[in-house]
């Protein structure tokens, strides 16, 4: 359907997006029976399970890429949205006619969108990862009297810095990507981008997202200085996990702390195993990062910074 998203600037030819149509509807021919099979005696139950059979809308910032492929593949339309609070909220939503998973679709009208380079401030072309900025009328005047944050988040022409991490889709005139030309993708904030020692650039958030999907993690969150892994795991299946590998015997109720820690250091790195790079060490804690112990915000979003100090000690133990 052209809903295909890529960073390659390059016009694919008529005939390569031509055998690439034909290929994807002979694949969809096959796998057509397995999907109306599916859809009789697994996805009803599944949108009976989650209350929603149709579409849902998921607003703030990007969804996980595993996410949105799921709720795509059982027949749930996500349409997906982007702004804060400085923006009243809303700067770009994806579209039912331009749904394209991955993004966060298209600027709203009379919005306009650019990606700089972090150091320089210099407009990147499209395809290039770099800080996204937005205007529009919807786009606030400046905090309440507080000119010097003011100064800091907002430009002389009205460019808001969003302090996220994204690029935009470049133009094609053909092939699987022609509809995507113009949507934005995010893919982390700037100030958790970890810089490594050897000058590389790590986002924490494509490892974070990757271990989610295990049922074995309940919460991570990688500490910024040297890729340890802080996890809150799932111990009930941690526990079922390691009598399946017979790691433990079958009747027994406990697992020893550094069993716990073998077992998920080798999920962690299974379901991260496609990432940039790999975590280090991990620190298995207790208590869940929650709202009322300051580690999470009212929206639900893991406070990074609080989590690394409040564990501080204990990271730092990890690599004596």
């Amino acid at each position: 359907q052209g809903l295909y998203l890529t960073r390659n600037t390059e016009q694919p030819s008529y005939l390569a997006s031509l055998l690439d149509c034909l290929w994807a509807r002979i694949i969809a021919a096959i796998l057509w029976p397995l999907h109306v099979l599916a859809k009789k005696l697994v996805y009803q139950k599944i949108h009976s399970a989650i209350g929603i059979s149709k579409a849902g809308i998921n607003g703030g910032g990007s969804l996980p890429m595993h996410l949105d492929k799921f709720f795509e593949a059982i027949g749930v339309t996500v349409q997906n949205g982007y702004g804060l609070t400085e923006s009243s909220p809303v700067v770009a939503c994806r579209r039912p006619y331009c749904n394209v998973i991955g993004s966060v679709g298209h600027p709203i009208q009379h919005t306009e969108f650019k990606v700089v380079d972090s150091e320089t401030g210099e407009v990147l072309p499209p395809g290039t990862r770099g800080i996204v900025k937005v205007r529009g009328p919807q786009v606030m005047k400046g905090y309440y009297k507080n000119p010097l944050a003011t100064k800091q988040a907002l430009d002389e022409d009205g460019w808001l810095d969003t302090g996220d991490i994204g690029w935009i889709a470049p133009h094609h005139l053909a092939g699987r990507s022609r509809r995507c030309g113009g949507v934005i993708v995010l893919e982390g904030r700037a100030k958790d981008t970890i810089v490594l020692s050897s000058g590389e650039n790590v986002e924490p958030l494509e490892i974070e997202e990757a271990a989610m999907r295990s049922s074995l993690i309940q919460q991570i969150v990688v500490d910024q200085r040297r890729l340890a892994a802080i996890i809150v795991p799932n111990k009930d299946e941690v526990l079922q996990a390691a009598k399946v590998s017979s790691i433990i015997d079958p009747d027994a109720v406990d697992l020893g702390r550094d069993k716990m820690t073998g077992l998920l250091y080798e999920e962690l790195s299974k379901w991260t195993s496609e990432c940039s790079f790999q975590v280090g060490p991990i620190l298995l804690v207790d208590e869940p990062f929650t709202i009322d112990s300051g580690l999470m915000t009212p929206t639900m979003k893991i406070r990074r910074d609080q989590v690394v100090a409040k564990y501080k000690e204990e990271i730092a133990n990890l690599y004596k």
